[in-house]
Parts: structure tokens; sequence; C-alpha cells
């Protein structure tokens, strides 16, 4: 299964536009390592004052991700890049539902995930708990039948449903929309 890591780090004042352009190199540069599958620069917007990056990457598995971070290409970057930034980046996996949705470039709409999301939660719903109440219904109270049930639904969505759904879907969720035609700025004209 992929893992995705978020990594922010905050650039010194007045080296931004280098610590871009030497990101943008790096990131290019890594995919020679194997298990990189993807890997996305996250820019904060122009006049926002903030000086932190963002960059997602996308591994084939822990291991992989692993031996980047290990890798002698990812520590001459990281001394590279801590000439540039301040304190310490900060790494956060990507799990859950957050991951299920991660993918190099622009993320999809959120209508789109709200409704796949509700695609897989539907008939999941139904699901769980017509499998679990004959085995557990008539021996737990109700709220540790609703625990069970959760619980159950949550493990099907992370690690089966989305994961398959987003995959199925992955074309109409990535789909780049049509621009509208300009209107022709022509009013009614009354004679």
């Amino acid at each position: 299964m992929t893992v995705s890591v978020a990594i922010t780090r905050r650039v010194r004042p007045g080296l931004e536009a280098q610590f871009e352009e030497e990101l943008r190199q790096f990131l290019q540069t890594s995919f020679a390592h194997g298990g990189v599958l993807g890997a996305s620069l996250l820019i904060t917007p122009a006049g926002s004052g903030s000086r932190e990056f963002g960059i997602l990457r996308t591994f084939r598995d822990e291991k992989e991700r692993d031996a980047f971070y290990a890798s002698p290409l990812f520590a001459a970057w990281d001394e590279r890049a801590r000439d540039m930034t301040e304190d310490e980046p900060e790494y956060r996996a990507l799990d859950g539902m957050e991951a299920w949705f991660r993918e190099p470039g622009r993320p999809p709409p959120r209508w789109k995930m709200a409704l796949l999301t509700w695609l897989a939660v539907w008939p999941v719903s139904f699901i769980v708990p017509a499998a679990l109440f004959p085995l557990l219904g008539t021996h737990l109270p109700g709220f540790l039948f609703a625990g069970c049930v959760a619980a159950g639904i949550v493990v099907i969505l992370t690690w089966g449903a989305m994961p398959l759904l987003v995959r199925l879907a992955r074309p109409w969720l990535q789909a780049v929309p049509r621009p509208r035609e300009a209107p022709d700025n022509k009013f009614p004209t009354t004679s």
C-alpha cells in the first residue's frame, strides 16, 4: 500500500525564490529513487507573508519511504535545505481520509470527494450492522454494538472501499473542467 508524507519547511527571509528553485530541482532528481511515486510542491499565495513551503511525497510502501529518507540523495538535500530554512522540518504521515484523495497535482474538488465518500459510506453502513448483528447484537449493550459497527465501517472504508473507489474514479476525480465560454457582453437592444 502506498505511503504519503507531508513535509513543511519554513524558509529564511529573502531566500524564498532560491529555496523554491532548488526544491523544484531536487523534486525532479528525487524520482531517481525507484520507490518515489509522486512529489508535489505546495507554495503559499503571493502576498500572504508566509514563508512556509509544503512538500507532499508518495512512496510505494514504508520500506521505500525509509530507504529514501536514509539515502545519500536525501541527506545531501537536507543539508542544503537547512542552510535556507529555520527550525526543523515537520514530517507528518498522511493516513485515513486525507490520504485517499492524495494525488500529484491539484486535489479534486471537495464536492467530488464528498460524493465519492458518501458512495462508499452508504452501502458499508448497511452491510456492517447486518453482518455484526447476528454475531454481537444480542450479546452487547447498544452503545458497544454501535462502537463495533463504527469500527467495522472505518476499517472497511480505510483499507477497502475508499482505496478501491478512488482508484476506479481517478479519471473523474482528476478531470480538468472545461473553461466556460466568455459571455458575449451584448445587451438586448430596445427599439
